[in-house]
């Protein structure tokens, strides 16, 4: 299994948009989840921390949830950065996406200890919306399927009262 992405869509997001508790690199407490291409699909691993037990030997459902939530946006921010013509690390702003809907299904227990792989397939279904498919593989068995429809974030998002 790949350890590392080395060129991530969340490692170009701007300072007040790097904040996410799943993905945001700002967020001390966060997971950091980065996301980036692995050929025509798009890739996160991550190890999860000891914290993140549902039980012994076993991932917590809700830290799977939130790898595919950001998995899909940071996904669907990199389609749409591609099709401007750029790719993470080109030093051009990335978009950023906002989950519309989130639908997790948990196929097998997925043990503890081991990083986990979210590989993602994505597809445009309109200008502003995108659709995110994606597994979770831990030691090459898959643990949990995901869909994320995901949109272009609103520019109110930033405004302070």
């Amino acid at each position: 299994m790949e350890e590392l992405v080395k060129k991530a869509i969340q490692d170009d997001y701007p300072d007040d948009f790097a904040w996410c508790y799943g993905c945001g690199r700002l967020n001390e407490d966060g997971h950091h989840f980065r996301t980036g291409w692995q050929g025509e699909n798009t890739q996160t691993i991550y190890i999860p921390r000891e914290e993140h037990t549902a039980l012994p030997g076993f991932v917590y459902g809700g830290l799977i949830a939130s790898l595919i939530d950001c998995h899909g946006t940071g996904s669907a921010a990199l389609a749409l950065h591609r099709k401007n013509g750029h790719e993470p690390g080109d030093g051009s702003e990335p978009p950023r996406f906002v989950t519309a809907s989130l639908k997790v299904d948990f196929i097998k227990p997925t043990p503890h200890g081991v990083p986990l792989k979210a590989v993602g397939k994505v597809e445009e279904i309109h200008p502003k919306k995108w659709k995110v498919n994606a597994e979770v593989y831990a030691n090459n068995t898959l643990c949990a399927r995901g869909e994320v429809v995901a949109v272009v974030m609103p520019s109110t998002f930033l405004k302070k009262e």
